[in-house]
């Protein structure tokens, strides 16, 4: 069976009830109990809590406009809370917040009610903590989520359930929604065979089933893929921290870059040049099948529904492959992120200091698991 076929099936049954697709047979059980145990010793795993990054960001920009401050929401596990870092600036909210601001020239305020440990089952309970009545909705939310439903062994089909229930809320209160899909957890160095092959399928597998359930609800994806590209597997030193599991603060500034064109896409402010698809970078129009297991083979791909005049509709959706410099090429000073496209791209891999980050500090209060 195709894997855009096997994608397709888990978010059927996700749509219209139905078990998931098993990945291993019963002889294999054992090995992999082993493995497991195996792995959990070798990643460890932190229990920091991450710093607490809501708050106001890009203040400076208040004074050139009378619009009012964007709302953005960040839901998901411990890779949208920011674990494994010690400074709130260095969380993918604040990155995201910081680079948001910088191409919008306005203010951001960032919610951040993602919780460490957190499967899709808890996205019921983070949404509603958004969509308080006595707040306005944010303009727009990020998602990360998957990583815990794999390893917990959350059926697939209810995984994809869970989330489509998540954006079908937020998409109804007029928020737009871009999920940072299922990472490759295959990537995780210190995981052995075979217990390393069958956790990249599994993730990638809920990674393109969960695009196929948020395309068709009008939100966006982008793949997490293997953490955002081959620099995991090759510098895991630098992009994982301490614990091997979670990103660096490296890592969630190649995260963040990869995010916020699609962020900033969804809101009208990414230049429409850089929208029209690119025949040379393999851009271009699919079946959302394809389009999503393409997506999910190949991090920081995103995959929105065709629009009218633009492309075929119905099933079909355009896949972009965002454009992103090697860490090593970011050598360059930070901006006020006043220039567009080049100051979001120094808040979002540069780290964000001082005003340019907002106000918050360096998380000195943290958030409470």
């Amino acid at each position: 069976m195709s894997r855009a076929r096997v994608a397709r099936r888990i978010a059927t049954a996700a749509a219209y009830g139905g078990g998931g697709i098993g990945l291993v047979g019963g002889a294999a059980v054992g090995l992999l109990l082993t493995e497991v145990r195996l792995a959990k010793r070798l990643v460890g795993g932190s229990g920091d809590v991450p710093p607490r990054a809501d708050g106001r960001y890009g203040s400076a920009f208040a004074h050139h406009t009378d619009e009012p401050a964007l709302r953005l929401g960040f839901l998901g596990d411990s890779t949208a809370a920011g674990q494994g870092v010690r400074r709130a600036r260095e969380t993918p909210g604040a990155l995201l917040a910081s680079g948001l601001a910088a191409v919008a020239e306005r203010p951001v305020r960032l919610v951040n009610v993602a919780l460490p440990g957190a499967k899709s089952d808890d996205l019921d309970r983070q949404v509603s903590l958004l969509l308080d009545s006595s707040v306005p909705p944010p303009d727009v939310a990020v998602i990360m989520i998957g990583a815990n439903d794999v390893t917990r062994r959350m059926p697939l089909a209810t995984s994809v359930r869970l989330l489509s229930d998540a954006v079908r809320r937020l998409r109804a209160a007029g928020t737009e929604v871009v999920v940072g899909t299922c990472p490759d957890l295959g990537s995780v160095e210190p995981v052995y065979q075979p217990l390393r092959w069958l956790a990249r399928r599994a993730s990638r597998q809920l990674a393109a089933a969960q695009t196929i359930a948020v395309v068709g609800l009008g939100g966006r994806t982008v793949s997490l893929g293997d953490l955002l590209g081959p620099e995991f597997e090759a510098r895991p030193r630098e992009l994982f921290g301490p614990d091997n599991y979670h990103p660096s603060a490296e890592g969630y500034a190649t995260a963040a870059m990869a995010l916020l064109p699609t962020l900033c896409a969804c809101l009208g402010l990414w230049p429409e040049a850089d929208e029209q698809p690119d025949a040379r970078r393999g851009e271009g129009f699919l079946p959302v099948a394809e389009a999503a297991v393409e997506a999910a083979s190949e991090g920081g791909t995103e995959v929105t529904a065709a629009q009218a005049g633009t492309g075929p509709r119905g099933r079909w959706a355009l896949l972009k492959r965002r454009r992103r410099r090697p860490l090593e090429d970011e050598e360059q000073p930070q901006q006020e992120g006043t220039d567009g496209t080049d100051g979001a791209a120094s808040a979002a891999a540069g780290g964000t200091t001082g005003d340019a980050a907002g106000g918050t500090g360096d998380g000195a209060s943290s958030r409470s698991a």
